[in-house]
């Protein structure tokens, strides 16, 4: 449809899906990543894990996302975790373009109201 020659471009909000993002709480990521922010809740760890969760569920799901490369930087610092790789002593410039994760609740919530 949006190929159309005499395309209108007031019908681009029906063709949009709405996003809908649903947790099983009785999945293990999601038991263990509860665990890990009840135990620490300025664990940027777990909210790096979080919203990479959040985005491979947006591109699994055919949306775009809206800044790919910092969700590529933030898979890489996953993997340098995940392999435990000091990250002072790996390439540090992939994490300087990474935007400061937010520590307040509120303002996590309102990016997630964003998404609907």
């Amino acid at each position: 449809m949006k190929a159309q020659a005499l395309r209108d471009s007031t019908t681009a909000g029906y063709m949009s899906s709405k996003k809908t993002m649903e947790i099983n709480p009785e999945n293990s990521i999601m038991e263990e990543l509860r665990k890990r922010a009840d135990a620490d809740k300025n664990d940027k760890s777990v909210k790096d894990l979080v919203l990479v969760l959040f985005e491979t569920a947006l591109l699994t799901s055919g949306f775009s996302l809206e800044e790919p490369t910092t969700f590529g930087n933030r898979i890489h610092r996953m993997l340098k975790l995940g392999l435990s790789i000091d990250e002072e002593s790996a390439d540090a410039e992939a994490d300087s373009e990474m935007p400061e994760l937010v520590e307040d609740d509120a303002a996590e919530d309102s990016k997630m109201e964003e998404v609907d």
